[in-house]
């Protein structure tokens, strides 16, 4: 009985380790292309290192407000979100 378990996992390992060697031409045929067209996808503008004015069509008060308000985000803490309860849903 011994033997015959021995022999089967010695079976059972020598097929996984014959099926790690097989080939898999379906996957490593389009291996990374959900990677390459996330990242052309992100790409918005690539000619943007070329523009010499990148702040144009944004007002200049506007922009100071906007950067004050991103300065003072990080002095200030988040208030914390109050949890939303609704009253007689649920209970007896």
């Amino acid at each position: 009985m011994a033997i015959r378990c021995k022999r089967m996992a010695c079976l059972a390992l020598s097929g996984m380790l014959l099926y790690g060697c097989s080939t898999t031409p379906r996957f490593n045929q389009q291996f990374g292309a959900s990677v390459r067209a996330n990242v052309a996808a992100q790409v918005l503008d690539p000619a943007a290192a070329a523009n010499t004015n990148p702040a144009a069509g944004m007002e200049g008060a506007a922009a100071a407000i906007a950067h004050e308000r991103y300065v003072n985000s990080f002095k200030e803490p988040e208030k914390p979100i109050k949890g939303l309860v609704i009253s007689g849903v649920g209970g007896k």
